[in-house]
């Protein structure tokens, strides 16, 4: 029993943020409304966004479980049409491989062009996409969007989710 209260207390007492700003635990929590590093949008305004400027890239940063180095479908997952499922990115701390995929991975979806429109998202109430595009514009990305409430807002608003794997680790 005091084994129980020192990890509940540990817990209670676990940071949410880094010292950089990450969002560290709870992914799955209200989430603000707006990022200081994006434009935040609704499903309308990114079907705008998606009309006016085809060549944006949606990044889709739902975590994945990864073990003895490979993704493990534990579930079923779909995004919207024409994303990069870049898993796991999201996360408030990456090790040096999660950072090179992500690095890398957004360095060809952009053509190495860092003012290229990308969108991040997850699921609604999700701290993984915020986390995402803080690291993004850290790697100099300056034209960011937050579809903050992400899969679910799209799949309530009736429109198509295509299964999804994520994008290969690179070595």
């Amino acid at each position: 029993m005091a084994s129980l209260l020192l990890t509940s207390a540990a817990l209670a007492e676990a940071p949410l943020f880094s010292a950089e700003g990450y969002r560290l635990s709870h992914y799955r929590s209200p989430t603000p409304i707006s990022h200081d590093n994006a434009r935040t949008l609704d499903t309308a305004a990114l079907q705008q966004l998606l009309r006016e400027q085809p060549q944006t890239r949606l990044i889709d940063v739902y975590r994945r479980q990864w073990l003895h180095g490979q993704f493990i479908e534990d579930e079923l997952h779909a995004n919207l049409p024409n994303s990069l499922w870049l898993a796991n990115t999201g996360d408030g701390q990456l090790t040096p491989q999660w950072q090179r995929y992500l690095r890398e991975h957004l360095r060809q979806a952009s053509q190495g062009n860092t003012a290229w429109p990308l969108v991040f998202y997850c699921r609604s109430d999700c701290w993984l996409g915020w986390n995402a595009i803080k690291r993004a514009h850290h790697l100099g990305y300056r034209n960011l969007y937050w579809y903050r409430d992400g899969i679910d807002a799209w799949q309530q608003a009736g429109l198509p989710l295509i299964p999804a794997q994520p994008l290969p680790l690179l070595r």
